[in-house]
Order: structure tokens, then sequence, then C-alpha cells
């Protein structure tokens, strides 16, 4: 048998009391937050007191212009994000059964994975399911790995990094990530002879931002080799304005192998004969170990996989945990 002593039913939780949590995190001003509830700042006030003193530990200081969370109001807001958005799942799920809908699946991956593994995984998803909803997001994993701990994607394939609260996210790795030198159609390098990363230097290179994992590598491919930095370069994450800046340019860039070939497939790149030491850290499936997926999501991470055995050659297991 079940304990249902648990602190939050002694202590009469409201849910009001989550919502006041996210606002005031959101607003920083206990009377922007009330206005966002519709509620009274009194009534407000009153419920973050009420919350308080249960606690025992203050979860905001009060500034001469605002609120700030302590620690404690830090955890705690986190959570409440967390229950807030389980319980709106739980809505989807309950209107889409009543709409003869089988559920919500929303999906996060970087760009690789996003083009070789998730269209083949939908289309065979929605063949099976044509009335499953699914959403697919393509971002940097750090943007995607915020938004599964918020609760706002249910699976993402991308990287785990140390700074991740490996605690909380369950890390299934898929493959290494290869990185391509990229150039138009015709470049002059193409035919230069054997190439090496000192040729590549005398053009001006597109390169991805900073703080990205590939501007990382990339940095630090230079380093290693004791080259100095491009400094004939242009910074961005578009791959459409890659594509199109390199077709009327000489300038190089460096992506993703995966997303180099589907370029070169089409005729928009060419992939330039040289191996770039630079390659990414593996990329995997990642989910929360704290949080149950549901049955189409189940369905969908399945799915998922069975691709990825027949694109990488590497098996899974299948349970979805």
């Amino acid at each position: 048998m079940s304990n249902y002593s648990h602190w939050f039913l002694r202590a009469r939780l409201k849910t009001r009391q989550l919502l006041l949590l996210v606002a005031l995190a959101e607003e920083g001003n206990i009377h922007r937050a009330a206005q966002v509830l519709n509620m009274t700042q009194p009534a407000a006030s009153k419920l973050l007191k009420d919350l308080e003193d249960v606690l025992g530990v203050a979860l905001f200081e009060r500034l001469p212009r605002g609120m700030r969370p302590t620690w404690y109001g830090d955890t705690m807001i986190r959570h409440a994000r967390s229950a807030l958005a389980t319980l709106n799942q739980a809505h989807d799920e309950l209107q889409a059964a009543k709409n003869g809908q089988f559920g919500q699946v929303n999906i996060g991956s970087i760009t690789a994975p996003g083009l070789t593994l998730l269209p083949s995984t939908v289309a065979t998803v929605k063949q099976q399911h044509a009335n499953l909803q699914i959403t697919v997001q393509i971002e940097p994993s750090n943007l995607l790995i915020e938004r599964l701990t918020r609760g706002t994607l249910d699976i993402m394939v991308g990287r785990l990094s140390p700074e991740h609260d490996q605690a909380l996210l369950r890390y299934e790795a898929i493959t290494d990530e290869p990185i391509s030198a990229v150039a138009r159609p015709g470049h002059p390098l193409f035919s230069a002879g054997t190439l090496s990363v000192p040729d590549l230097l005398k053009y001006g290179w597109i390169v991805a931002p900073a703080g990205s994992a590939l501007r990382h590598r990339f940095d630090l491919m230079f380093q290693e080799l004791n080259l100095p930095q491009p400094t004939n370069s242009v910074e961005t994450s578009s791959l459409l304005f890659i594509t199109k800046m390199m077709q009327q340019s000489d300038m190089v860039s460096v992506m993703a192998s995966d997303v180099a070939r589907y370029y070169s497939d089409h005729g928009l790149l060419s992939i330039l004969p040289i191996q770039m030491p630079c390659d990414m850290e593996p990329f995997g499936f990642i989910t929360r170990r704290d949080r149950l997926l549901s049955p189409a999501a189940q369905v969908v991470l399945r799915s998922l996989k069975a691709t990825a055995m027949v694109v990488y050659g590497k098996t899974f297991d299948m349970d979805p945990h």
C-alpha cells in the first residue's frame, strides 16, 4: 500500500502557489506577478508567506525594487515549472483522447540527426498513428536541454555536457559526429591537389557562433595545430545563410558530415577532400529520469531507436523506461 503522507498534502500545497513561484521568477515583482495571475497583491503575498512558513525557508529576497529568488527559491521554482508542465501534459493527453487523437509528443534535435534520423522516424510513426501530434524543434543541445528540464520537450537527440544535471537526465549514446569542410562547387580548392588546414586559411570562413560546441572544436583545432585563428570570418548558425553565402563567394565552412552530405547531394555545396581534425562529441537520446514518458512518447522513442539501428548500425535497449 502506498504511503500518501507527502509533505505537500500535509501542507495543503496549492497549485496557485506553484503558479505564483513561476510568475515571480519571470516578473521579479509581486505586484506584476499578482496581475498576471489575476489576484490581488495581498492575496499573492499571503500565498507566498504561507508556503515559506511551511518550508521554513525564505524563497525570495525582498529588494527595494522587486524580488529575487534565493537558492531555496530557485530549487522550488525549477520543480514548480516541472510540476505545472506535467499537469499541462496530462490535460493535453486527455483532450487528445477526447478528440480521438493518440497524444502529443514534442521532440528536439541538433541538426545532423534532425536530418538523418527524425524525418524517417516521424514518417513511420505517422503512418501507424495518423492522429498522433508531433512537434519537432531543431536547436543547439544546451537550449534543448533547458526545454527538456522545463518539461516542454519529451525527448531530445543531442549532447550531454558535464555541466548538465546527470542525475536528472537519462542519456543513451548514438554515435560520434565527424566534421567536414565545405565550399561552393567549383571552388579553387578543388583543383589545388592535396589539401591541409593551412591551405584553407587563404580564404574567408563562415563559422559557428561563439559558445557553440562546433565553434569550440573549431577553435581548439587551430590551437592544437599551432595555427592562427582565422580573422576573415562571418559568424552564423543559419544553414540557409551559409549555403547562400558560399554560393556567392569563395568562403569555406565546417559542418557535421551528415549535414554536409545532404547539401552536397542536392548540389548546393561540395565537401572538400580533407580530413578535419575537429570531430564533435557523441550525441544520443536524452530523456528525464524523473518523468515517465507518455504512451505516445514511448512509441516515438522506440521508433527513433529502430531508425537509429538502421542509420548508425547500433543496437539499443528498446525498453522506454
